[in-house]
Order: C-alpha cells, then structure tokens, then sequence
C-alpha cells in the first residue's frame, strides 16, 4: 500500500468510530434465505456451479518441490493428481486411468519417473501423455496421442497451487484482481510451508467461513482472546470484485501486538517489504469461495473451508512463513494449531464450537433468514457472488438473495469516501 491508501484507512477507521448508524448510502439488507444453509437443493447448486467454476487453494510448492513429486488432492470431490512436470511446471490431472477409469495413483503424496496404474500398467508422463500400455499387440488403432490423462486448470500465485474445474474461467490473476497487487508486499513467492492441517467440524460450511469475516460476534464469542486487543469499532471492510472482501481493524489503544493464535518461532524471519498497515493492524481477506486469512509481517496463514455434506464440513489450517533459506527447518507452531496440529487453537475453538449449536439453530422450524448489519455486509456480499455465479435463473426465487450491493461499492469505489469528505466541508463552514 502506498502512502496515500495508508492515509484513507486510517481515515476511514476513524469515521467507522465515529459513525452513529451505517452510511448513507449503504443499502438496506434484505434477510440471506435460511435455506441457503440447510436446503439440499442449494448445496447441489454450490456443488455443480461454486466449486467448479472458481479457483481453490489446492497445494504449496513445498509439497510437490521437485519433478515427479505428486500429491493427491479431493478436497473440492474430485479426484485430483497434482504433479511437478518434468519441465518445472506444476500440472493437475484428474486420478482416472483413460483406461478402466482406475486411480493411477493411491499413495497421498510420492515420487515417481512416470505415474503407472496399478490396474493394468498403463503409464503416463508427468504432462499427462499416455507413454505406454501393457501389451499393445491386443489392441487396434488406440490412439495414443487422444488417451492421455485429462487436464484440470492448474496456475501458481507465488508458491501457492489453486486449480480451477471450469475450462472457462477467468486466470487466477484475473479472478483474484485488485488483491493481486496488494498482495505482491507479502512476498508469497517466498513463502514456505510451515504446518497444513485438516479439522472435521459439524456444521455447514458457510457457517464456520462466516464466523471468520466479520467483526459483529467478537465481544460475545472473543471476549478474552481477540476482543483484548481488536478495536472492532474502527473494523474497515472493503467489498471486491468476484466477492472478493478484506476487513483490516487496528490494534486498541495501548494494547500489544494482536496475537489471535500461537506464537511463531523467533527464528522465523519476518517478511520485511509488510507495510504499516500489516504490521499494525488485522489485515484479513476473504478470497471467495472459501479462504479467509490474516496477513501480516510475521504470517501468513489461510484457513480453507471445504463442505462434507450440508451439515459437515472439514477446516484446513495452513501456516505460511517467510524462506527460512537452506538451513535446518526451524521449530515452528503452527499458527492455528496446538499439540502438532492434532487441536484447534483457543480462538478457533471459541468459533467452531459454537458452529455445531449454530447449525441445530437453522434447522429448527423457526429459523427463516438471516438479517445482517452493516458490519456484516462481506457475507452478504459473498451471497451476491454466489448467486451471480450460479446463475439466479437457476436458483428457486425463495433461496435467491436480491443484488441490492451495487458496483458504487465495489473497490475502488467507496461511497464512504464523499461522505467524509462532505463531513469536513460542513464542519468547516
């Protein structure tokens, strides 16, 4: 962030504080379907339109580093082989034999000269081009050069690997826009891997993102963690493109650095090209579909929320730290994790745990909708997204959220801007 931006959040925060009821110009939400929550018919539209369509944190570099490296991956219900090509590239293919349809690999993660079905010996290359077949004398007019396996979308951001289902689909730099270029000060090209764990939780998947992307339940459910130290009050959000958000809240007042998890090692280097913003304050983005992560000079730690089944879903914890260089590994915590990721941190734990009531709550007669606040406008912004992405004609009309959000706040517009700026002129004259 240049100076300038630095200059309008820090003024911005102190209008949030200020403010006695939202922005003037800020819609009036309409109540998110509970539906959204617990309708089967809903989760199969996420299934066949969400999870297809936008790109997924899948892998790091540090997990396929070398050629031939692979690693299975079937968080999203495909499934994937993620494979470092011979020639530096990081390639995805579905696991499916073009054979039988067998799984060419079922080992979680390995090294290989060529990937080998175990069901009849067919070999592939690293490209996905079908090398050999197990006796070809029994075979007439098999076209090698059409029986490779199938590619899936793979592109990198630094070192972090996303894959995409849909062949149409925008290029990661394309989807993830603006936040591209805010992100460049994290140095993600230079990030390694330091803990990546994964957490069954009762609930539906939404409701364990959500508890993540607003500020609204941190003096109820974080009155001892994070409430100590948040200055909710002054919580600036910020709406993207794609449903993008990010919310950055500075530290209180004489309250020491805001730590919502473990510590990290002090061997750790701290990623020095972090601005003020990052060093001084919350700094989190959600990355639609389903990534939430704090950023900051010492960490860099997304958390990924993968649906179950309608009413269970799987936490993923990632820690990501600056390249601690050719050295031993440091000791590390995890930034998210306790006893070597086998248990969910304090601040984790206060929000997953109340997911499970949470989840009996909307599957009760009386829970029809969710009306939301201003501070919560990220979740509905999100809801926005996913409709748009879908395809509103597909969705029943009782299950759709009306498109009251407007592209006026959509970054880098910000009606909150002319109305500070209005605010100075009247208190002038």
């Amino acid at each position: 962030m240049n100076q300038q931006e630095i200059d309008q959040l820090r003024q911005l925060m102190e209008y949030e504080a200020s403010r006695t009821e939202p922005p003037q110009a800020f819609p009036t939400l309409p109540d998110i379907p509970g539906g959204r929550y617990t309708d089967p018919r809903f989760f199969d539209l996420e299934k066949q339109h969400i999870w297809r369509k936008a790109w997924l944190l899948a892998a790091h570099i540090d997990e396929v580093p070398e050629p031939g490296c692979f690693q299975l991956w079937e968080n999203a219900g495909q499934p994937v082989i993620i494979v470092h090509g011979d020639g530096g590239a990081i390639n995805a293919f579905y696991n499916t034999c073009s054979h039988r349809g067998a799984p060419v690999v079922t080992e979680a993660s390995g090294k290989r000269p060529r990937l080998t079905c175990k069901y009849h010996g067919w070999s592939y290359s690293h490209e996905g081009d079908l090398l050999a077949i197990r006796d070809p004398e029994d075979f007439r007019g098999l076209d090698f050069s059409c029986r490779g396996l199938t590619k899936i979308r793979c592109e990198r951001f630094g070192n972090l690997i996303f894959v995409n289902f849909d062949d149409e689909a925008p290029t990661l730099l394309d989807w993830l826009g603006p936040i591209a270029d805010e992100w460049q000060e994290f140095q993600f090209d230079k990030c390694r891997l330091a803990g990546r764990h994964i957490f069954d939780l009762n609930c539906n998947w939404k409701i364990a993102m959500e508890a993540n992307t607003e500020v609204y339940h941190v003096k109820s459910i974080h009155s001892k963690t994070v409430a100590v130290t948040l200055d909710d009050r002054r919580n600036v959000n910020t709406l993207y493109p794609n449903g993008h958000g990010r919310m950055i809240a500075p530290t209180k007042e004489g309250a020491d650095e805001l730590r919502v998890a473990a510590s990290i090692d002090s061997n750790i280097r701290l990623i020095e090209t972090v601005g003020e913003i990052g060093r001084t304050c919350t700094q989190s983005y959600g990355i639609f579909p389903n990534w939430v992560s704090p950023l900051s000079h010492r960490a860099l730690p997304p958390l990924l929320f993968w649906p179950n089944g309608i009413n269970k879903c799987r936490l993923e914890t990632w820690t990501l730290v600056h390249d601690w260089g050719d050295g031993p590994k440091p000791q590390l915590q995890d930034m998210w994790t306790n006893a070597d990721g086998t248990e969910l941190g304090a601040v984790l734990l206060e929000d997953t745990e109340f997911g499970e009531w949470i989840q009996k709550s909307m599957e009760s007669y009386g829970f029809k909708g969710v009306p939301l606040s201003y501070q919560e406008a990220r979740i509905y912004h999100w809801n926005q997204s996913a409709d748009r992405m879908i395809g509103i004609d597909n969705i029943p009309p009782e299950l759709r959220v009306p498109q009251v959000i407007g592209e006026e706040w959509i970054y880098p517009n910000d009606p909150r801007i002319a109305e500070m700026e209005a605010d100075k002129s009247r208190s002038a004259g």
